[in-house]
C-alpha cells in the first residue's frame, strides 16, 4: 500500500485543476480509461437493462457512453469534475440525445435527488479519487453518494485496478449494504 500511495502523490487526481489542465492539452481526444466497452459489455448486458436510467460518475472523454448507446442504451447521465472535458462533450456529441452531461463533483451530487438512478458506472473515478488528498474521506463521500442516489434494487458497476481487500472496506461503509460481487478480467492493452 505504501509503494501505491507514494505512485499517486505526485498528482491530484481529485483536483478539477489537474484535469481540467490534463483536456486542455489533450484537446479533446477521447482515451478510455482501463478498458474499452467491447471488453465490459458483457458485464454491462448481463447487470444493467438497456432502459436502464443510468449516471456515468467521472466520464473523462471516453467512448464509453456513446458505445453504450450504439449497443442500445437509451438514457445516460454523465458527470464529470472537470469543466473543460464536459464543455468539450455537450458540443462534440449533441447529436445523441441519449446522452447528457453535467459538470459535477462525484463526492458532491446533491443536484439528484434520492433513488434517481437505476444503475451508476464507475471506471476508474474511485481510484482517481484514491490517489487524490483526503482520499479515505474522498472515497467514503463518493460512495455514500453513490448509494444515495440508486434505487432500491440498483447496480453499481465499479471499475477499478485496486486491490479488492483495499476498494471492498470503502464499499462497506456504514449505511450501504451492498451485495459485491467479484469478477477480475484482464488488463486493457493499447
Amino acid at each position: 500500500m505504501m509503494r501505491y500511495s507514494s505512485l499517486c502523490s505526485s498528482y491530484d487526481y481529485g483536483n478539477a485543476e489537474y484535469w481540467n489542465t490534463r483536456y486542455l492539452e489533450e484537446a479533446g481526444a477521447s482515451f478510455d480509461w482501463y478498458q474499452h466497452y467491447s471488453a465490459l459489455r458483457p458485464f454491462v448486458r448481463k447487470f444493467i437493462p438497456s432502459s436502464s436510467r443510468i449516471l456515468m460518475v467521472g466520464c473523462g472523454n471516453a467512448l464509453m457512453s456513446e458505445d453504450m448507446v450504439n449497443d442500445g442504451y437509451v438514457d445516460i447521465m454523465n458527470i464529470d469534475i472537470s469543466s473543460v472535458v464536459i464543455d468539450i462533450l455537450i458540443k462534440s456529441r449533441a447529436h445523441i440525445p441519449q446522452l447528457k452531461y453535467m459538470q459535477m463533483d462525484v463526492r458532491n451530487m446533491s443536484f439528484f435527488l434520492d433513488e434517481t438512478f437505476d444503475s451508476v458506472i464507475d471506471k476508474g473515478t474511485l481510484d482517481s479519487l484514491m490517489c487524490g488528498t483526503e482520499a479515505p474521506f474522498s472515497a467514503s463521500q463518493m460512495i455514500y453518494e453513490v448509494n444515495r442516489l440508486l434505487k432500491a434494487g440498483g447496480i453499481f458497476l465499479l471499475i477499478t485496478y485496486g486491490n479488492p481487500s483495499v476498494r471492498i472496506p470503502h464499499l462497506n461503509q456504514p449505511g450501504c449494504c451492498w451485495k459485491i460481487t467479484l469478477y477480475i478480467i484482464q488488463h486493457h492493452r493499447t
